[in-house]
């Protein structure tokens, strides 16, 4: 089961390189909404919402794992599907809890992000990642 889920498919080279594409630059992008968050948890700052209530300090460290780490992890492609999953639940629970009641022009980056990542997850990372290096 587990090597199935690291399995990154045999694709061609075009789709390889748009897998790559995605994962990078989606990801590089959620860095920008992630790093402040990480830096916020470095600092000792854990003032942030609850939206799911399961209180400030765990919600900012979770999404701040999720937006960082997990961004870099999918920029590189290690462990891709295991850190599209934490990218996925922030995603949405920014989409429905954070902006659940905004009109869909504040929803939007959030779903589309959501989308971007559930894709992701469904094909894998690609022929141009770690994961395919390590796990073939």
């Amino acid at each position: 089961m587990l090597k199935k889920f690291l399995n990154t498919g045999n694709h061609s080279q075009s789709i390889d390189l748009s897998l790559l594409l995605l994962r990078v630059a989606f990801s590089v992008a959620m860095l920008t909404h992630g790093y402040g968050k990480f830096m916020k948890v470095i600092n000792g700052d854990l003032t942030f919402g609850d939206p799911i209530g399961i209180g400030p300090e765990l919600s900012l460290i979770l999404v701040a794992f999720a937006e960082f780490v997990c961004s870099i992890l999918v920029i590189l492609g290690l462990t891709t599907r295991f850190a599209l999953i934490p990218l996925i639940i922030a995603m949405f629970v920014a989409w429905q809890f954070r902006h659940g009641g905004d009109p869909f022009s504040s929803q939007e980056k959030s779903v589309l992000y959501l989308i971007v990542y559930f894709a992701l997850l469904i094909t894998g990372p690609g022929g141009y990642s770690m994961d395919k290096k390590l796990f073939g």
